[in-house]
């Protein structure tokens, strides 16, 4: 999923695996600066520019973005990611922290809808 305009020029090292990473999960720029306290235009500076962040900075960026500290500084591979992505993704992290039982009505909630949209045959892969 793309997200927001290409930037301008080249994007440092760094700032190709933070943006790769925000891609990954689907967040725009103004949505990770919100998460991290800080405004977007900052936020996009560390995607374009060389940047000297704080080690917190590093530590939150990561935890944000569901990355190691090491894969930001490209001293390891990013793990290959299976299932949902962008707000799909989200909505099954969310729903993976709710109790147990609630994870099951929302499951049957699920299927239920699937298996409707397979019997008016919407269902089709592509």
């Amino acid at each position: 999923m793309r997200t927001g305009r290409p930037s301008k020029r080249p994007r440092t090292p760094f700032g190709q695996r933070v943006h790769a990473a925000r891609e990954a999960l689907g967040l725009s720029q103004a949505e990770v600066a919100a998460q991290l306290g800080i405004n977007q235009a900052s936020y996009g500076a560390w995607e374009r520019d060389p940047v000297a962040l704080r080690p917190e900075q590093v530590r939150q960026l990561a935890k944000t973005l569901k990355v190691s500290i090491e894969h930001l500084y490209g001293d390891s591979p990013a793990k290959p990611r299976s299932g949902p992505v962008g707000k799909l993704r989200r909505v099954f992290e969310d729903v993976s922290r709710l109790p147990r039982q609630r994870q099951q009505h929302i499951l049957r909630v699920v299927e239920d809808l699937l298996t409707a949209q397979r019997l008016n045959g919407h269902g089709k892969s592509h």
